[in-house]
């Protein structure tokens, strides 16, 4: 269930489900070159969730897209639907909820690895006359869609990290205390 809360949130970021032939659906994310790590992780994850399906990925400029087909994508994944997530509601089914309820580590782990980043922030202060530069770790979650971040946020909650919204569509983590309890979760994209 773990492999699904993580590709749930892999999902809710660079994710889409396509139908072809004989309603057969594709789930692709995609996973930027620069992150092998995560992209094996997105690999593993979609085949750990529904083994019967062959995963492939397909290479484009500077990403891959991590492809599996299957009639069952749109049963695990119902938050499929027409037009771009942030222009339609985005709600989780109640076994949904209870999966990411009892795994929101990986559910933020898949959000971070899809729309977000763990950086080095900086700021200056005047120490004894002398400007000094501190450096701290950070976490930020961006999204369009104000539902995901709805979600990333109740994950942060569940698991007691402290969080702020500096822009309407941003979720900051910069408590040094919190910054290591993500850390636990997901820490730097390998």
């Amino acid at each position: 269930m773990a492999q699904y809360a993580y590709l749930l949130g892999q999902y809710l970021g660079d994710g889409h489900i396509t139908t072809g032939r004989r309603d057969v659906h594709c789930l692709s994310i995609f996973c930027a070159d620069t992150w092998p790590g995560v992209r094996a992780e997105v690999e593993s994850a979609l085949g750990a969730v529904l083994p019967v399906s062959k995963v492939s990925s397909v290479q484009r400029i500077g990403c891959a897209q991590i492809k599996s087909y299957s009639k069952h994508w749109t049963c695990l994944f119902p938050q499929h639907g027409p037009g771009r997530k942030h222009t339609r509601t985005i709600a989780l089914e109640d076994w949904q909820r209870e999966i990411v309820d009892d795994h929101p580590g990986p559910f933020l782990r898949g959000l971070i690895h899809s729309d977000g980043c763990r950086m080095t922030n900086w700021t200056q202060r005047r120490v004894a006359g002398e400007l000094k530069r501190y450096e701290y770790p950070r976490y930020f979650f961006t999204n369009k869609s104000l539902d995901i971040l709805a979600l990333c946020c109740t994950a942060l909650d569940r698991l007691g990290i402290a969080y702020r919204r500096p822009h309407r569509d941003q979720v900051s983590v910069a408590r040094q205390e919190a910054v290591a309890a993500l850390d636990v979760w997901v820490g730097p994209k390998t």
